[in-house]
């Protein structure tokens, strides 16, 4: 009779490090952070963030392939019952995976030396979700880069890792950055400060057409309330607008963040942009 896998206990001081990481107090303590579901720890494993894992029997049966690169990354895997995996994850219906992750924010000189081409900043977003959407748009169209400003969103929220689905492990992010500070070392390294505000002078579809969206760009995204205030656009070299040709009454922050990142992409990579490849 094959014996049954030994289970870490509910009361084991693991357990309650990893419950508290739901607090942003601690996490910022102890610089871990959760990640839940196989998507987000997959990705923590494979990119370095991984400390430790908690996984339910059947999680790890069916995950095997994750527990083997969490090991070989070199974290700690522990086997739980489901209760200990729903006390420390934040969702309704945890999916027998969490991982405790070490912080992996960047230093914003940092990520001016790399000279980004395209940089999504969000300037006081305080919504979790809309942050993770965000930073996963920014991911799949190919930035190099996020910078939340000061008074902006934890991005290791909970719900804001669970809302990027794995690309807060893709690239580097900046935090805390006043945003003055920002807008002015990313012009200093040659990028073009584009406001994206619903009342913006400049529509998107003229800046395309105009040709001018090939350079380097950062795109300044507001609150989710009240958008981008008057001295936050007067520091930008455009606000524009993202054209509604329906009778829709505006777009959301993440919907009309991809629409804006999408367009530079594009751009950049069009005859001329500043991705551009020459041939051979």
């Amino acid at each position: 009779m094959v014996a049954a896998p030994e289970l870490i206990s509910p009361k084991s001081s693991r357990v309650s490090a990893a419950r508290r990481l739901g607090k942003r107090n601690f996490r910022g303590k102890e610089r871990l952070f959760l990640a839940e579901g196989p998507q987000a720890v997959r990705e923590a494993a494979a990119h370095g963030g991984l400390v430790e894992m908690f996984a339910t029997v059947d999680a790890a049966e069916r995950y095997a392939d994750i527990v083997g690169e969490a090991r070989d990354a070199g974290a700690r895997v522990h086997l739980a019952d489901e209760s200990v995996i729903a006390d420390i994850s934040t969702t309704v219906t945890p999916q027998g995976l969490v991982g405790v992750c070490r912080f992996l924010d960047a230093p914003f000189e940092e990520i001016l030396a790399a000279r980004p081409k395209l940089v999504a900043v969000l300037a006081h977003v305080r919504d979790p979700g809309n942050a993770g959407t965000v930073l996963r748009c920014a991911d799949a169209a190919g930035a190099e880069a996020v910078v939340l400003t000061d008074g902006s969103v934890d991005l290791y929220n909970p719900k804001a890792v669970r809302a990027s689905v794995g690309s807060l492990f893709h690239l580097p992010v900046a935090m805390g950055v006043p945003v003055e500070d920002a807008v002015a070392g990313l012009k200093a390294a040659g990028v073009r400060i584009l406001a994206a505000d619903g009342a913006g002078d400049d529509d998107l579809d003229d800046e395309l057409d105009k040709g001018t969206m090939g350079t380097p760009t950062a795109w300044v995204f507001g609150n989710e309330a009240w958008g981008l205030p008057e001295e936050t656009r007067a520091l930008a070299d455009a606000v524009v607008r993202v054209p509604i040709h329906g009778k829709a009454e505006s777009l959301n922050l993440a919907t009309a963040a991809a629409v804006c990142l999408y367009a530079s992409a594009r751009a950049q990579r069009a005859p001329g942009g500043c991705r551009s490849v020459t041939p051979n």
